[in-house]
């Protein structure tokens, strides 16, 4: 008999309903809205490998600076702070301050502590709204780890999150040599090209075999991206 599913913590969000952290053996959690399944700690190879595949050039780094955006169980950010080293400043933007206490208190164990990390400073603030804030070139790496991800009916222009006006914002606020990395259910051909518009070199992984296997996108900012970019061509015209 299947073991039934405990709910630890709940809380009503104004736009999607009641969320839900349940529980029903030992590293076994789920984060639910409505009837919606958000996120399961038994299947996360694909969140794990956007925070190695994201900070995967910066291990050597003297003191890379990292923001994520979404905390979520904090799988991600395990993954991120796994593969950084210890002089690291890794930034974490989320919406909900009771996903900061879930994982500080019902999912610490799960993540070896890892939103108490020393290294992390978790805001609660919107992470395109702390994009925007961004002076340019500040970050060596940004890792988007949201629960929607970019899909063919996104707005190619206006999508506050994966449109070509955000993207630029993130390019912007990335260093030459950085890295763009994005969680999303499925590939997206249109998403790579308004990346590759923005001036990145881009990859789409597709991590783990057999089953539903997401996709990661992993864009890079390099000096000879960052040299033929139209932005870096008017300057130097």
């Amino acid at each position: 008999m299947a073991i039934p599913w405990q709910v630890l913590d709940q809380f009503t969000t104004e736009d999607e309903g009641i969320l839900e952290l349940r529980q029903r053996g030992e590293g076994d959690y789920l984060i639910t809205v409505g009837s919606q399944v958000l996120m399961n700690s038994k299947a996360q190879r694909s969140e794990i490998a956007l925070g190695k595949l994201g900070c995967h050039d910066l291990r050597n780094h003297p003191k890379p600076k990292v923001l994520v955006g979404g905390l979520g169980m904090g799988i991600t950010l395990r993954a991120v702070l796994d593969t950084l080293p210890d002089t690291a400043e890794v930034t974490v933007a989320e919406l909900n301050p009771v996903i900061r206490q879930w994982c500080l208190k019902f999912l610490s164990k799960l993540t070896d502590g890892a939103a108490s990390d020393p290294r992390v400073n978790i805001e609660i603030i919107d992470v395109i709204e702390l994009i925007r804030k961004t002076s340019a070139a500040h970050f060596d790496a940004i890792i988007l780890d949201l629960y929607r991800g970019p899909h063919p009916q996104t707005d190619p222009q206006h999508d506050p999150i994966y449109g070509s006006r955000s993207i630029a914002r993130s390019y912007a606020a990335i260093k030459p040599g950085g890295t763009f990395s994005i969680w999303g259910e499925n590939p997206d051909p249109n998403f790579e090209n308004r990346l590759r518009a923005a001036g990145f070199l881009v990859r789409c992984e597709r991590p783990g075999k057999g089953g539903y296997r997401h996709a990661v996108w992993v864009a890079t900012k390099d000096d000879k991206t960052l040299k033929n970019s139209p932005q870096q061509q008017r300057r130097d015209a």
